[in-house]
């Protein structure tokens, strides 16, 4: 893993205003260019809004193309790597609640949220591949809001290699405190856990549609420690420096780290 500074944004993101929330986009990852940092993480469906009525008209025709076009121009340009959330929807496949990853030289993947709350799993498809993603010496993988909830996904991308896991929410119950407490619950132990660290962030503010978003921006460093935090119900970026070291330092302690030390060969009951 390389040193990185990455930066967690808290968001508005107006449902159906495309244009609008990639100015927004594009102002932020102007600004996080300016504070040198390598990752800028969006929250879920920020490109888009979020939205439960009928995502498949979110798009003017052709409109997903130029979407993604514009994202992977702005971290070409800035030389960063941009994580950002918005429905997918493109010659009838999907809609599915995506995440594009883009870097310095072009579009690096995109993203299928996997695990559906109970408020989407009849408007959206379901992703059906867990991945992770290389920028440099690093990788890493992202949860969307719901998945986060599942340990399982954690293990089995720390298993892949993943160093850090993004976590993007567009998650509207609970104001900020209670928002960062519910976090800490269980961000902390997809953290401590699997020996990574996490990065997650919110999307903030209320839309017409009756959401009200509390923000919080989070990260944690792989012994569960908080490294940085953000309650500011308002739109921000969170910044933080992820240091190679302190990953080392986890995951060379033999009492510190417990991926290698599973016994698979114990756990079929989560199969059946």
């Amino acid at each position: 893993m390389d040193d990185l500074k990455v930066a967690a944004v808290c968001m508005k993101a107006v449902p159906g205003k495309v244009e609008r929330n990639l100015d927004r986009i594009q102002a932020f990852v102007l600004e996080a260019a300016r504070e040198h940092a390598d990752i800028i993480c969006f929250p879920e469906l920020c490109v888009t809004g979020y939205t439960l009525t009928n995502p498949q008209g979110i798009y003017p025709e052709g409109e997903f193309i130029a979407a993604m076009d514009r994202l992977i121009r702005m971290a070409v340009d800035a030389r960063i790597v941009l994580i950002a959330g918005l429905i997918e929807n493109l010659k009838g496949n999907g809609p599915f609640i995506s995440q594009v990853i883009a870097g310095p030289g072009g579009l690096i993947g995109l993203y299928r949220k996997t695990h559906l709350s109970p408020h989407e799993e009849d408007i959206y498809l379901p992703g059906q591949r867990i991945l992770i993603y290389r920028y440099g010496n690093t990788q890493f993988g992202i949860q969307l809001c719901y998945d986060a909830h599942f340990p399982e996904i954690s293990t089995v991308m720390a298993l892949m290699g993943a160093e850090i896991l993004f976590m993007p929410h567009a998650s509207p119950r609970g104001d900020a405190h209670e928002k960062l407490n519910s976090w800490l619950r269980h961000l902390t132990a997809r953290a401590f856990d699997n020996g990574v660290f996490v990065v997650a962030c919110n999307q903030v503010g209320r839309t017409e549609a009756g959401f009200s978003f509390p923000g919080v921006a989070l990260v944690l460093g792989p012994d569960g420690q908080v490294l940085a935090k953000q309650t500011t119900e308002r739109e921000s970026i969170l910044y933080a420096v992820l240091k190679a070291r302190a990953l080392q330092d986890v995951r060379e302690h033999r009492m510190r780290y417990f991926i290698s030390r599973r016994r698979p060969e114990l756990y079929g009951m989560i199969l059946r």
